[in-house]
């Protein structure tokens, strides 16, 4: 099952600049189904409770996203994890699409 994220009543501001996803060797990630290089940026969501930090990854071309721009995070998806006694959300999306007039 696939859980979607309703963004509609977040603002997604960028608080680190895109970096390569790597693996526990230092090398960068790969989608398994088309080997597209995966990027995760750091990202503050808010809302009217509160924000978060959470990190988004996008898989394909390096996001053109830098410190302080709003984006959306367009299909994003959050995927529950739990591993070794440790357990999370990690969170996708197809793109992050810059709001018009920001940076």
């Amino acid at each position: 099952m696939r859980l979607f994220v309703d963004t509609s009543k977040v603002t997604f501001t960028v608080t680190k600049n895109p970096e390569p996803k790597n693996d526990q060797n230092g090398q960068q990630r790969h989608r398994k189904d088309d080997g597209a290089p995966m990027w995760a940026t750091q990202v503050m969501a808010l809302d009217e409770t509160g924000g978060e930090v959470i990190s988004v990854t996008v898989a394909g071309v390096k996001p053109e996203a830098t410190v302080g721009q709003m984006v959306v995070p367009v299909g994003l998806e959050a995927i529950p994890w739990s591993t070794n006694g440790r357990s999370g959300i990690a969170y996708r999306a197809v793109e992050l699409a810059p709001v018009n007039g920001s940076k």
